[in-house]
């Protein structure tokens, strides 16, 4: 019974066919969460594979409907050895992005897991199905070497919403606060820094969506009478969010920066560099804030991005002037920004400059969180993804996207460590969605790892809750 023996049978796994057979499993199931007709299909993910799944290895689970009816469900799961022992919550999400069939160029379509070299083609192998499917092989490996015991409690939170915005999951994560109570959140999910490059984060940063519309008459003009004479919206528009965002991407409105990048954040971004793999694009080096670094930039600092902007009939452009324009405005966000009167600040400074008859929408927010890096979760996964890789993994304080991590920082009020076992140019959320079958076997290896020291080490970790 050895870490050594764990590793190998996680490496069998895989290469044995046995985590294939039960990734096509799951990505036969068509869980497109934006499809409203796809309730029974997210319905029997949880139901018919993803428990019994878990029940195989000592899990009890229930479903739990979700609060906001039009969703769909949720899968806890709980194993529990000991009060004595800490509890690892574990997260993934079974639900995917519409299939896009007919886009396909690669593998045999979204619904079926298709080898093709080193990438393995489907929906979900990289969002999400192929990652927890990783975390729960790598239990079974541990409970398997180490005959039927892990040496710690774990409990699973399965929602199928998430490529919708998670509806629902703050309510159940409230609702079922003490069903979820655990010491710490490992789960996984989004890209590793690169293909070879092993990586944790510990947050994520925040999100905020809003909208600038300006409307000035009821119909358009033509330009060779008015032209001169009548303001033109989407000349006006385009102006007021270059007040906002410079030509070189910098964000102009102080209300809407972050503050300082604290000296362990900093520390932990030194020597990391993004892009690089293939398909990855080239990183523009003079764009954002000059003064940091381009990996600061993404995960240490806010950036303002134009995401939509319309005025006039850019499919067949007549020669009048519009009546309106309008813009969709995108900002994410570290912890410490304040986005509490994000509406209010862009309209005074707007107002200020001379555009207070722009219209701005309401935000649609998801909070940043970032955990400390020198927490003791951190250190523990660190050395244990180290001990066996051999090297130390990328440790990234948030990802520079958005996952719904505040739910679990905040309702739940757990340390948050995220390992994922994708890679940037896995084509998430596009046609040929891929996992890497190199970045798998090293991933449930690393989990196993990961796994089996909580169980040798249990008794030195934090612990935040008691009982099951």
């Amino acid at each position: 019974m050895s870490r050594t023996e764990a590793l190998a049978a996680a490496a069998a796994h895989l290469d044995g066919g046995e985590f294939l057979r039960d990734l096509a499993r799951r990505v036969a199931i068509r869980t497109e969460s934006q499809d409203a007709q796809s309730g029974p299909a997210l319905h029997a993910y949880l139901a018919d594979e993803i428990g019994p799944s878990l029940a195989a290895l000592g899990f009890r689970f229930d479903l739990h409907e979700n609060p906001q009816p039009a969703y769909g469900p949720f899968l806890i799961a709980s194993r529990h050895e000991s009060d004595a022992l800490p509890t690892v919550l574990v997260y993934g999400h079974g639900d995917v992005i519409r299939g896009q069939d007919k886009s396909w160029r690669r593998g045999q379509g979204p619904w079926v897991l298709a080898a093709d070299g080193e990438r393995l083609y489907g929906r979900g192998t990289a969002d999400n199905k192929g990652q927890h499917s990783i975390n729960i092989a790598a239990l079974a490996q541990v409970l398997k070497v180490r005959g039927g015991r892990l040496g710690f409690n774990v409990k699973f939170l399965v929602e199928t919403g998430e490529e919708t915005g998670s509806p629902g999951l703050a309510a159940i994560c409230t609702r079922e606060r003490a069903a979820l109570a655990a010491d710490a959140l490992i789960a996984s999910d989004g890209p590793r820094l690169r293909r070879d490059r092993p990586t944790l984060f510990l947050g994520t940063r925040g999100t905020a969506n809003f909208d600038l519309s300006l409307t000035l008459r009821a119909g358009g003009h033509h330009s060779g009478n008015w032209g001169g004479l009548l303001r033109n919206p989407g000349t006006v528009l385009a102006n007021a969010i270059a007040s906002m965002v410079d030509a070189r991407g910098r964000i102009l409105v102080p209300a809407l920066l972050p503050p300082p990048i604290p000296a362990n954040v900093r520390a932990a971004l030194a020597g990391v560099e993004f892009g690089g793999d293939p398909g990855d694009p080239e990183v523009d080096r003079d764009w954002g804030e000059p003064e940091l670094t381009p990996t600061e930039r993404v995960l240490a600092w806010n950036t303002l991005e134009v995401l939509a902007y319309r005025t006039g009939n850019p499919d067949h452009p007549v020669n009048a002037i519009p009546p309106s324009a309008k813009a969709t405005m995108h900002i994410r966000f570290v912890v410490g920004t304040d986005v509490s009167r994000l509406r209010e600040v862009v309209r005074e400074h707007l107002a200020a400059r001379g555009f207070g008859d722009i219209e701005v929408s309401e935000p649609m927010v998801m909070a940043g969180t970032r955990l400390d890096p020198d927490n003791p979760w951190v250190r523990f996964v660190v050395q244990s993804m180290q001990r066996t890789t051999g090297t130390p993994p990328a440790v990234l304080p948030n990802l520079g996207g958005s996952l719904p991590n505040d739910v679990f920082a905040e309702i739940l009020g757990l340390p948050t460590v995220w390992v994922p076992h994708s890679y940037p140019a896995c084509s998430q959320h596009a046609p040929d969605e891929h996992l890497l079958a190199p970045v798998v076997r090293e991933g449930l290896q690393i989990m196993t790892g990961v796994f089996w020291d909580l169980g040798e080490q249990a008794a030195e970790l934090p612990r935040r809750a008691a009982g099951p």
